[in-house]
């Protein structure tokens, strides 16, 4: 098969189309639903997503947390600098972060930034692709205890929101953020995502029993969410393009329903997080789980564009992705796995989305691929 053109993953979004809050209630958002094996489209709400599931189906759910890791300082000078916490370093030190500066080249190694009050931060090295390493001093907080930068984070911090969407920073709109960028079954002991698992923003409590007293099981798993995951496809074909790489742990009972489903039953992913994490671990034990035992560790740098085939996933609750992107490559090959035929596909139900207004990307609404 010869290499897929970038252009292939082009459309064009009216801009009024892309989500700036999400809707009203989650479970409200609209749900266009994909049969594979009919080709057929339906449209409904995100609260008839029962309608689809059997008793026996699993919903793979990342449960990472978002932690509001976008820190407004300045300089000492008294220049404005915005912090984005992406990752601890390797140091073990709770205050040491890889992080994004801005704007980065008017801080250099040895510069420090903070708010005065709470932290400050000084720049340790940086490395090729433009992050910082910063090592934060954080004064203590209201109880007196010594802080960290994740605790000075959750009190100061703005959620990391996508560019896409435009915020004021106001202390309304921070508030609304902190609970709607966040899945109602996030683990907030785990803050280890820079981005939001966004198909799961869709799901309530209510919605969750309702789909367990019909018999739809859940197994969470947690996949550390990187920018990456928002870097746009550069190269002139796909198979050019670096993908991100991301941290993952699949705890013991995930790893079993994952690799040993039930006869008659579907692995449904929330998320392109989920199936990058269910894809990467299937492959690296196809013949079954390393130890059951044991929650496993790993790092998932895998790549999904037509024509592959998908080893643990049979259904997908997604959102609607950003033109030219690896999410827009892996939901193309799951539409048609095996083939290139869900290239054009998407490009046709992305259309009818557009002309039925659904509203796109982070807060936007959703699709179910059966």
């Amino acid at each position: 098969m010869p290499p897929l053109s970038t252009d292939l993953f082009d459309y064009s979004l009216p801009e009024r189309l892309i989500a700036q809050t999400p809707a009203a209630r989650r479970d409200a958002s609209r749900l266009l639903v994909v049969h594979r094996d009919t080709r057929r489209l339906e449209h409904r709400v995100f609260a008839d997503i029962g309608d689809y599931l059997r008793p026996g189906d699993t919903l793979f759910r990342n449960n990472a947390a978002v932690l509001p890791a976008r820190l407004l300082a300045h300089r000492p000078t008294g220049g404005a600098v915005e912090c984005l916490l992406l990752r601890p370093a390797a140091s073990g030190d709770e205050n040491d972060w890889w992080c994004l500066l801005r704007p980065g080249k008017k801080l250099p190694v040895g510069a420090t930034f903070g708010v005065a009050g709470a932290f400050t931060g000084t720049v340790r090295e940086k490395d090729a692709e433009g992050a910082a390493r910063v090592t934060f001093a954080c004064a203590p907080g209201p109880d007196a205890a010594p802080a960290s930068i994740v605790a000075v984070a959750n009190r100061l911090g703005e959620v990391p929101l996508p560019p896409y969407i435009e915020r004021q920073h106001t202390p309304e709109e921070r508030a609304a953020d902190l609970e709607r960028y966040q899945t109602v079954y996030a683990d907030r002991r785990r803050q280890v995502a820079a981005a939001a698992p966004t198909a799961g923003l869709h799901f309530t409590p209510e919605l969750l029993e309702k789909l367990a007293a019909a018999g739809v099981r859940s197994a969470d798993l947690t996949l550390h969410v990187g920018l990456g995951t928002f870097k746009p496809i550069a190269t002139a074909n796909i198979e050019e393009h670096a993908i991100h790489r991301e941290i993952y742990e699949v705890p013991p009972a995930t790893q079993l329903a994952a690799l040993k489903p039930a006869p008659g039953t579907r692995r449904v992913a929330v998320g392109t997080t989920s199936v990058r994490t269910l894809e990467d671990f299937a492959r690296k034990h196809p013949g079954g789980s390393p130890n059951p035992a044991q929650t496993y560790l790993d790092e998932a740098a895998i790549y999904l564009y037509p024509p592959m085939r998908f080893a643990a996933v049979d259904a997908l609750v997604t959102n609607f992705h950003q033109p030219r992107s690896t999410l827009l490559c892996l939901v193309s090959a799951f539409l048609a796995p095996g083939s290139d035929a869900g290239i054009a596909w998407l490009k046709e139900i992305y259309a009818e989305a557009v002309s039925r207004e659904y509203r796109f990307f982070s807060y936007g609404d959703a699709m179910l691929i059966i």
